[in-house]
């Protein structure tokens, strides 16, 4: 029996979708509280055409399980479906498997699937592709990356028949199941999985509403109307073939060309709209905002505790005293982004209110504590301690996605006050330095989840052999508070272990919390039906171009 958990009703406002702003007021209906692109007309029966949308980054690769960022999953939305959905109001119902059990220990599921469904390139979907692909994300030789974080504690999978599966669990996981909606748990093709091995991201096969057609890298990725596609999910009205021909994704990092080409006409579409750009949108009576909040791990700075001095807690406490995050976030954001107070998002179960206005800069106490650690400020204003000078390396990527370079520079100038020299180092090779090197003191990430037990992948220490967290925390008490949560089932006694995960990170300045992400687009009025899932990424099953 189709059964949901009882504590999504707690990530209800998660599910609060920013309506489309425009100078003619919000758009039409909407389904499941997704907002919905529209140009203030009654949707038409518009068929066909090509819906260019403009991403800010490019896609690592369209291999769901080995992909890490968040544009990939604007784009692989469209090619790969997955076993359950999530709705806004955080319950789960079906997709490709169309009702599901759970053992009374917690540690099974017992999925019945969808019949007659097939795969882009013609293989069929059933029980043997569904165990096929849980077993490929914990394969080592997939090299899986966020995937393998959602998909534990799966162990194996035991095909019942053709349309049935058993998948067991190493142990009960209140997150499981919201997981297997997300996107990087999205079913591939065995037959192209096996055929392709690790080209896969550059030919990707899947069940999804769209088809693939080519990916020029740095240019953009195209995809084709799936026309046999009639199981769509109820995140969207049209549950069959999509109303446009196709999809071109058009990669455009620089954020003024980006929103440029929107306004130009050169594109009808482009995500991630700059705050000062935003004003000026909802005015244009040609163009539309659309606007969706993100739940998970707001952009956060990890300090690595492997390196000396960021081992001392006092030394990470001082730099969390020296900053002014409040006004970094106000000065490039323009109002538009919030600050972030916590390892967790507003809207996530467990998020912890009672961190918001708990750290404020205060300088005094920032020069009290390096000076109470023997850093010394030299003639040339630097600290230094043994013969070291205090510096922070700052690593952050390239290109300047959601202003994250301009953070580095003004981390740069407030901590100079207090005598702690920042080195910033901007990559376009962030897998090498940060996830092969290691080399960094501070580093920004953020993540869209639907569960607090996201946390675990970040916090809890590794095991040796598995790839280390980025702060490189290694604590048992927090080990043993993480271990708890993934199993709790009842709620409040969840958002209690959360609560003390959160004020931990926070007292013991492990990271550095800095804004939430509302997740933009701009848009042409000729577009409509542009919604969003429970977590802030764009679905298109619904677009019709209007002429």
């Amino acid at each position: 029996m189709n059964r949901s958990i009882s504590w999504m009703k707690y990530m209800a406002l998660a599910a609060v979708l920013v309506m489309v702003l425009s100078g003619c007021g919000a758009a039409g209906g909407s389904t499941n509280g997704a907002a919905q692109a529209s140009g203030g007309a009654q949707a038409g029966q518009a068929e066909g055409g090509n819906l260019t949308f403009a991403l800010a980054t490019s896609p690592d690769t369209l291999d769901p399980h080995r992909s890490g960022l968040a544009v990939t999953v604007r784009a692989i939305r469209t090619i790969y479906d997955n076993l359950v959905v999530q709705l806004p109001d955080g319950s789960i119902k079906p997709w490709l498997a169309t009702e599901w059990s759970v053992s009374e220990d917690g540690k099974s599921y017992t999925f019945k699937l969808r019949e007659g469904v097939k795969f882009h390139d013609g293989t069929p979907f059933n029980a043997e592709a569904v165990k096929y692909n849980l077993d490929r994300v914990i394969d080592p030789a997939t090299k899986a990356a966020n995937s393998l974080a959602l998909i534990r504690p799966y162990s194996s999978s035991e095909v019942i028949d053709e349309y049935t599966i058993k998948v067991n669990l190493e142990s009960p996981s209140q997150a499981f199941l919201g997981n297997l909606s997300q996107a990087l748990l999205g079913i591939v093709s065995p037959t192209a999985a096996q055929k392709y091995g690790d080209q896969l991201g550059k030919n990707p096969v899947g069940t999804g509403p769209y088809t693939f057609v080519k990916w020029d890298e740095n240019a953009d990725i195209v995809v084709a109307k799936n026309k046999d596609y009639n199981w769509g999910p109820e995140t969207v009205e049209n549950k069959a073939a999509p109303h446009v021909d196709t999809i071109t994704f058009k990669i455009v990092p620089e954020e003024a060309t980006r929103i440029g080409s929107v306004q130009s006409g050169q594109v009808l579409a482009a995500e991630t709209v700059p705050p000062q750009n935003i004003a000026a949108l909802k005015n244009d009576p040609n163009q539309q905002l659309l606007q969706a909040n993100t739940v998970g791990l707001p952009y956060t700075l990890f300090f690595n505790l492997r390196k000396a001095p960021w081992d001392d807690v006092k030394v990470r406490q001082a730099v969390q005293s020296a900053l002014d995050v409040e006004s970094i976030v106000k000065t490039l954001y323009l109002g538009n982004y919030e600050r972030a107070w916590s390892a967790l998002s507003p809207g996530i179960l467990g998020y912890d209110a009672s961190l918001e206005g708990s750290i404020n800069p205060d300088i005094n106490k920032a020069n009290q504590l390096l000076d109470e650690q023997g850093w010394v400020k030299g003639a040339d204003g630097i600290r230094a301690k043994d013969g070291q000078k205090l510096t922070l390396r700052y690593v952050d990527g390239s290109p300047n996605r959601e202003k994250r370079n301009d953070i580095a520079a003004i981390i740069q100038q407030q901590l100079k006050q207090v005598g702690i020299a920042v080195e910033v180092e901007i990559t376009k090779d962030v897998a090498t330095v940060i996830y092969q090197n290691w080399d960094y003191d501070l580093y920004g990430n953020s993540q869209v989840n639907s569960d607090p037990n996201a946390l675990y992948a970040f916090y809890h220490t590794s095991a040796e052999g598995q790839r280390p967290t980025l702060s490189g925390l290694s604590d048992p008490k927090i080990d043993e508070l993480l271990e708890q949560g993934a199993v709790e089932s009842d709620a409040d006694k969840r958002v209690e272990i959360y609560n003390q995960i959160q004020q931990y990170l926070i007292e013991q300045a492990v990271i550095l919390p800095i804004y939430v992400f509302p997740y933009t687009v701009a848009a042409s009025k000729k577009v409509e039906g542009i919604k969003f899932d429970s977590l802030g990424y764009p679905l298109f099953n619904d677009v019709r171009i209007q002429p």
